[in-house]
């Protein structure tokens, strides 16, 4: 670990879900090599995440961390919290990185179990952690809150479950902001595009939807097979930068927004506004929809996903029961 931005972290103290590999990972060695003290938490489930070799190598660089396993869900981000405190007497930042990725299957396949799991980590797992974390945050009038979101919330077929997990945390981020604002409270979020070695087994289980994932995502979403991303030029190294940086005092001024972060890029999504609109005095009726909405509220605009020229991908089969 290299010291990038002169202690700009000194005294600091941050919490790390998934920190055990991955984005977490980077996140975890940034935060320390800037001073922070971080607890790295980890339950240690996917291929490669490990807490306690995260904080070995933070302490090595003579740096602070203390590793933590409890499940970053509502049953044990109390205990995270109070793990940080009970190590280093504050918690300052927290980042919500630990994520349910699922795996890919037909929408009508897709079992409550599997639903449920993604929605347990992805979203209620967040705001688990973002309440444990409030009262403390509001006492100091100061704290910072990084939640990680996705291209897949703009649409990623065969993960259904993971894709609508990951647009409301932007929700999540934008009702943060605007409730715990005025204590000095910032929460942001950041749409990743980080591929490991383990993104060949990704492709590998999306073969079968990779064709239809081409067709019908648009530029915002999770294309790796069409941007000519890999491991060498899209590591996770290179999304830790920014999701620290937003945690610095020089990004004070930033809250409640969205950052797309994918290799040597970064960018600021724009906030949902009107693409067009129209009115009629009185209310509507259906006739005058007919008569005005084709015109008025969506010229131009037209069904993407029917995908007609393809007739290889209008079929499906059914599950065996």
């Amino acid at each position: 670990m290299e010291r990038h931005m002169a202690g700009r972290l000194d005294g600091r103290v941050a919490i790390v879900t998934g920190g055990g590999g991955g984005i977490g990972r980077q996140f975890a060695l940034l935060l320390a090599s800037e001073g922070a003290s971080v607890l790295v938490n980890d339950l240690g489930t996917r291929t490669g995440a490990d807490a306690a070799s995260v904080v070995a190598e933070i302490e090595a660089a003579g740096g602070r961390a203390v590793a933590d396993t409890n499940s970053a869900t509502w049953s044990g981000a109390d205990a995270i919290v109070q793990h940080a405190i009970d190590a280093f007497g504050r918690v300052d930042m927290l980042f919500n990185n630990a994520t349910a990725g699922g795996h890919p299957a037909h929408l009508w396949e897709v079992t409550e179990e599997a639903w449920d799991t993604s929605f347990e980590v992805n979203v209620k797992g967040y705001f688990a952690m973002t309440r444990a974390v409030a009262l403390h945050f509001i006492r100091q009038r100061s704290g910072v809150i990084l939640n990680m979101s996705s291209g897949a919330g703009f649409g990623h077929p065969a993960m259904q479950a993971y894709a609508s997990t990951k647009e409301a945390v932007i929700g999540l981020t934008r009702t943060v902001a605007r409730e715990l604002g005025r204590f000095g409270i910032r929460c942001n979020a950041i749409r990743p595009l980080a591929l490991a070695q383990s993104s060949d087994e990704y492709m590998v289980v999306m073969a079968p939807w990779l064709k239809l994932l081409a067709l019908t995502t648009g530029g915002g979403g999770i294309r790796p097979e069409e941007s000519g991303a890999n491991p060498t030029t899209h590591p996770p190294a290179k999304i830790a930068p920014m999701g620290v940086w937003l945690a610095t005092d020089a990004a004070r001024e930033v809250n409640g927004r969205t950052f797309h972060v994918r290799g040597d890029n970064i960018a600021l999504f724009n906030e949902p506004t009107y693409e067009s609109a129209i009115h009629h005095a009185g209310g509507w009726t259906l006739d005058a929809l007919d008569a005005e909405a084709p015109e008025g509220l969506f010229k131009g605009v037209k069904n993407d996903f029917l995908l007609n020229d393809h007739p290889d991908l209008q079929h499906f089969e059914e599950a065996a029961e």
